[in-house]
């Protein structure tokens, strides 16, 4: 594979995109874009920061420091996102210090961990500072002995000249390389040149984790901070009417208690700025447990919400949202799902004549699939600092996009966004929920009513209770075969509370010459929002447990009826557009076979097959099973990924054995259920979580040997996980599922 070469050219010129200017110490700064053009700027001339999105720091003593912009709750963007710019620069990796950036919009772009796009947004732009920086210290070395840049070498942290035997470090070039005048151009190594990625590197966070250092919002302390917590309605579709705050202003500890909102009247909601319950009970005071005894000592009254509309700025577009009054059930959701699955539902697409191929079929299969909502119940509960003076607002803690989040804390502080600093911390868990930082905003408000700073924790029960919950989902599938059991007709109807799962242009689309998708969904005053991988968690669970059936049905080997279809793709494709690439895909279903031994597997042995695609990348899982205490449990778990270049084995591989665990554990026993608007389970005592023991036995990851940039990787090995556990539990007990969570059924039996 031949290098890359880089031009270093905008519409707003070099200077736009990176800037190198000698720092006090006397070292190197060199700020970068994700936008893609760069350039080196003398100190002497200006010295005023370039507004970029990210930056290096080389220090007289050859430490470089990378700052990371991207949020972490444990996908390791830490380590990875330093050994992109290392591997540019051909750095020492024992030289790289890599450190958390604040919230600076000016200087980073897309300060967002969602959507498995960290890795994949940031690969270009983090090789092209790491590169433009090793080119800068070339062009210092090459002036300071007089030789051709052509002729010096660039390795461990240490330009080498081998014809005179020069040689110097980075950080005795530093101050030299901060003088030097990028080129148009730069080129960047072929991906077959990698010498640092693609080795294993541990979490450079890894020793501060497990000896309990304060990396964590919930870690997060200031002199005179104060502790608040909130109290919100029973219910969704009530809200706070009164509240005697007297009695609690006069207990021990309590420092203050009001009723707070959390937006103004004429606030106009982005797409994260999802919030429950916006009028509650503010309680501070100086220790966390006199505010939780002053919360359940707390009187209030509650009434019902109205049904309105409301405005909704979704990514630029304004739209408008019902809100419906009614304290809502989940047997209630559950009856109307079934009856909108019954009426003409919208056609999302049509190819081919699937009535006729239907009517025409020799055997027919539908089946109905029911998830529930889920809770994330991260690790680490919602919490956030917030200190609001007369000069602007300060706010530190946990969640994934501070960008989405900033106009509301400045709207509702009354300070415009450039007086919000927001200081990221490690997170204990996010997966979607922390996308939705309203704890932010509340932290905030609460410290500008007091004029003093505080931490605002939720307990276990607030945040359960609270939202943001995984919607729930009904879909129905209608497979055809004809007499040669070749599927030649497939129907998929989907809708759910407050969204449908269907992804109308992926697998099977392009591969059934007679396809229909349709969706729909109801409105609901509950709460929900991203859960990883957002609709493909369900979607890959029941799609990929029917294609099973469907494959029996066919009387296929399971792997080898959906290679079959991935061919189809390939020669002769259906329709306009499908949005998966037909090789990759069947490649993971190769490797996965390969690895897990599928083929000679006994008999005897109860396994399961699963493969999906979403989030720009490809997984596929084997799953075998075993007994334990009675009941059936994953036992071995074989998983093949196509995210295309892997940058740290170790992690990638620790982040695949995570979506693995989390999907059996929510396959098994997820489930949030809600009786007059009242979530059934408000801590683990009821809400079921997968433990130590019913975790599989071991996990074997493969990745396939790629030259594609990075795609998505902390999403895409979940849902299929879910389907490729209940193809195994089918084998193990003859029962096939159509229901989650699983242990409801397996109990049963």
């Amino acid at each position: 594979m031949t290098a890359n070469h880089l031009k270093f050219v905008t519409s707003h010129g070099r200077r736009q995109f990176l800037k190198a200017s000698v720092a006090s110490a006397g070292g190197l700064m060199i700020s970068f874009s994700w936008l893609g053009t760069a350039t080196a700027m003398d100190e002497s001339k200006d010295s005023t920061p370039v507004k970029l999105n990210s930056y290096l720091y080389v220090a007289p003593d050859g430490t470089i420091t990378a700052m990371v912009p991207n949020p972490e709750f444990g996908q390791n963007v830490m380590t990875s996102m330093p050994m992109i710019l290392a591997e540019e620069m051909d750095a020492d990796w024992s030289h790289i210090i890599a450190k958390q950036a604040e919230y600076q919009p000016d200087e980073f772009e897309r300060q967002f961990t969602g959507g498995s796009q960290s890795i994949r947004r940031g690969w270009q732009s983090l090789r092209m500072a790491g590169a433009g920086a090793k080119h800068m210290l070339l062009m210092a070395a090459a002036a300071k002995w007089q030789v051709p840049t052509a002729q010096l070498t660039a390795k461990n942290s240490v330009i080498s000249h081998t014809a005179t035997g020069n040689s110097a470090t980075f950080g005795e070039l530093a101050a030299d390389a901060a003088l030097m005048q990028l080129p148009s151009d730069i080129t960047l190594k072929a991906n077959t040149d990698f010498s640092l990625i693609g080795q294993s590197q541990t979490n450079v966070e890894g020793h501060k984790i497990v000896t309990g250092k304060p990396l964590f919002g919930i870690d997060y302390k200031s002199k005179d901070m104060l502790i608040a917590g909130l109290v919100h309605a029973p219910a969704f579709g009530k809200t706070l009417k009164d509240a005697d705050l007297a009695s609690i202003k006069e207990m021990p500890g309590i420092t203050d208690a009001f009723i707070l909102e959390s937006t103004t009247p004429d606030y106009v909601k982005s797409y994260f700025d999802t919030s429950a319950f916006t009028k509650i009970v503010a309680i501070v005071g100086e220790k966390t447990w006199s505010v939780i005894k002053a919360k359940r000592a707390l009187k209030a009254q509650w009434e019902d919400i109205k049904t309105h509309k409301e405005p909704l700025n979704r990514f630029g577009t304004m739209t408008e949202i019902t809100v419906p009054g009614g304290l809502e059930s989940t047997s209630e959701h559950r009856k109307q799902m079934e009856a909108l699955l019954e009426s003409e539902l919208p056609i999302l697409r049509t190819d081919g004549e699937p009535d006729k191929a239907f009517a025409n079929a020799a055997k027919v299969l539908e089946r109905t699939y029911y998830a529930p909502y889920l809770a994330h119940n991260t690790m680490e509960p919602m919490n956030f600092y917030g200190h609001v003076t007369k000069d602007g607002v300060h706010v530190a803690g946990p969640l994934q996009a501070p960008g989405m989040i900033s106009p509301w804390v400045a709207e509702r502080t009354g300070f415009s966004q450039d007086k919000v600093r927001i200081e990221v911390t490690r997170m204990g868990g996010g997966f979607g929920r922390r996308a939705y930082s309203h704890y932010l905003v509340e932290a905030a408000a609460i410290s500008a009513q007091v004029n003093r700073p505080v931490k605002l924790i939720y307990t276990r029960e607030d945040d359960m209770t609270n939202g943001i919950y995984r919607p729930t989902y009904m879909v129905r599938f209608k497979a055809g075969l004809d007499a040669n059991n070749r599927l030649i007709a497939y129907q998929v109807d989907g809708v759910g509370v407050p969204e449908h799962s269907i992804h109308e242009h992926r697998f099977p689309a392009g591969a059934v010459d007679n396809y229909l998708a349709r969706g729909d969904a109801i409105e609901s005053n509950i709460t929900t929002g991203a859960f990883r991988a957002p609709r493909s968690n369900f979607m890959g669970a029941s799609e990929q447990t029917f294609l099973d059936e469907v494959a029996e049905l066919a009387g296929a080997d399971p792997i080898d009826f959906r290679i079959a279809l991935f061919e189809k793709a390939l020669s002769n494709p259906v329709g306009e557009k499908y949005d998966y690439d037909a090789a990759r895909y069947a490649g993971v279903l190769k490797l996965v076979r390969e690895k897990s031994g599928w083929d000679t597997m006994p008999a005897s042995m109860h396994k399961g097959v699963a493969a999906y695609y979403c989030h720009n990348s490809y997984a596929a899982h084997v799953v075998t099973t075993t007994v334990k205490n009675g009941l059936p449990k994953a036992d071995k778990v074989f998983s093949a990924l196509d995210c295309g270049v892997v940058v740290n084995p170790i992690a990638a591989s620790n982040m695949v054995q995570g979506a693995v665990v989390d999907g059996i554990g929510n396959a098994m026993y997820g489930e949030m259920t809600f009786t007059n608007g009242q979530p059934d389970k408000q801590n683990f005592d009821r809400y079921r979580m997968i433990r130590i023991d019913e975790a599989p036995a071991s996990i074997d990851v493969h990745f396939v040997k790629s030259n594609i940039d990075p795609t998505g990787l902390g999403e895409p090995p979940f849902p299929p996980i879910f389907a490729a556990l209940t193809n195994a539990l089918y084998q193990q007990t003859g029962k096939r599922f159509y229901e989650q969570p699983l242990i409801k059924q397996l109990e049963q039996s």
